[in-house]
This record gives structure tokens, C-alpha cells and sequence, in this order.
């Protein structure tokens, strides 16, 4: 397999059987397919070389080249399903590009649709800060508003606090300054190595970089869209940078 060092591609995920939201990856936010979102960003990001959508739609296809995506291939039904994971679209993906083109970018951008809203120049940081790291891939991450030491499991109708700390829920009491911070993976940019991926089946890896972003929202479900275009009216500056094609 010709890898070619230093080559960089998003690839962007969007198959069409969602069953939260229907549609969920061409639904509109604002005026433009969700999916939209994602395709912008990743073309302007200065890093990138190349943005290509894996999906199982040709009609999910036909929109996202009307944002300037490629969709080389069509991804199969069988590694399209609600159980389907990341991994298979990646290995799919990885073994199209080096049958059919002969060369696979050292490294992916993993994009996510369903968190539309990012910044090409926080894609390219990402990139920059991973590119020059031993790390087996990067995950963006942004603070929790509550540590997950203050978070419960229930056992046998019981709470019981997390991190093995016990069931004296008093102890959970205290102001969250007194608690480890802790941070949700979320969506908004993960690099990963090509070689990993081929190697082991596995993505991320056992020494994942963190990169800390901004609070992140993601569409799961209808409510998460009218929340989103909400959020839309706050960053509009954001949007006109992503569909201003100057």
C-alpha cells in the first residue's frame, strides 16, 4: 500500500439510515443541508487536501458534491447500518483509494456531520498540533460543565457514585472546583493515522492527543436541530465565513 507521507484528506461520514432523526445528515440547519456544514469547513481548511463524503446514498452523494465534496465510491449497505462502525467505513475507504488511485494520505480528518458547527482554522491547529506529535491519533474534547466525579450508576435501585468512589453520595456535595475536570469527547475534529487503522482495526489508539475546544453541540435528535438554530443566530459571523465562496 502506497502511503504517501505528509497527505492529509477529511473524509466525512454520512450514511442515509438514520433512525433518531430521519435524514438526519441532509436535514436543513438554516438554509443548507447539515452535512453542508462539515463539507465548508473542511475545504477551507488549509491543511486539507482533499474532501471526500462516504455515504451509501447517491442521492446524500449528489448534495454533498453540490458543496464541493468528492464521493469517489459509494459506501456499501453492509457497513451502513445503525450498528456499523467507524472503523469499517475507514478500513472501506482506505482499501477504495489504494485499489483504485494507488496512493492513501498518511493521515484522516475525521468529520462529523451531526456537529456542524467548527472552524476551518481550529481544523487546521488540530492538524498542525497532531502533525508534529508521536500520538497515535488526536480527539477533540471540551471541559464538562459538571465533573464526572459528581455523576451516579445505579445498582440494584441504589446510586452509587462514579470512579469507584462508593455510595456515600455526601461526599459528592462539594463545589465542583474540588473535583478533577473532567471532558467530553465531541465531534469537532479527530486526526487519525492511516497506518493504524490498517495495522490494527483500530482508530484512536492507546495514546490519544487531547485537543480542547470550545463547547460543542451535536444533532441526535429534532429538539437538537431547533436548539442548533438557535445557536445559528449567535454565530452568524460563522456561517457567512463557511458559504462565503470569495
Amino acid at each position: 500500500m502506497n502511503i504517501e507521507p505528509g497527505l492529509v484528506y477529511a473524509i466525512i461520514p454520512a450514511r442515509s439510515g438514520s433512525k433518531g432523526v430521519s435524514d438526519k445528515n441532509i436535514r436543513l440547519l438554516g438554509n443548507h443541508p447539515l452535512i453542508s456544514y462539515s463539507i465548508k469547513a473542511a475545504l477551507k481548511a488549509q491543511t486539507v487536501s482533499r474532501v471526500i463524503v462516504s455515504t451509501d446514498s447517491e442521492k446524500y452523494a449528489e448534495i454533498a458534491r453540490l458543496y464541493g465534496a468528492e464521493t469517489p465510491f459509494l459506501r456499501p449497505g453492509n457497513i451502513s447500518k445503525d450498528k456499523s462502525t467507524d472503523t469499517e467505513f475507514f478500513d472501506h475507504a482506505i482499501k477504495w483509494l489504494d485499489q483504485n488511485e494507488g496512493v492513501v494520505p498518511e493521515y484522516f480528518v475525521h468529520v462529523r456531520p451531526t456537529t456542524p458547527l467548527r472552524s476551518p482554522r481550529v481544523i487546521d491547529e488540530a492538524v498542525a498540533c497532531f502533525l508534529t506529535s508521536s500520538n497515535s491519533s488526536l480527539r477533540s474534547a471540551h471541559q464538562m460543565s459538571e465533573s464526572a466525579y459528581k455523576a451516579f450508576e445505579i445498582k440494584d435501585e441504589t446510586l452509587i457514585r462514579m470512579c469507584g468512589a462508593g455510595t456515600n453520595l455526601d461526599a459528592s456535595n462539594l463545589g465542583r472546583q474540588q473535583y478533577p475536570k473532567t471532558y467530553d469527547a465531541n465531534g469537532y475534529v479527530d486526526v487519525v493515522r492511516t497506518k493504524l487503522i490498517v495495522e490494527s482495526r483500530k482508530l484512536h489508539g492507546d495514546k490519544v492527543l487531547a485537543f480542547i475546544t470550545e463547547r460543542s453541540y451535536e444533532i441526535d435528535e429534532v429538539s437538537d436541530i431547533e436548539f442548533l438554530e438557535f445557536i445559528l443566530t449567535k454565530k452568524q459571523a460563522m456561517v457567512d465565513e463557511l458559504f462565503n465562496d470569495d
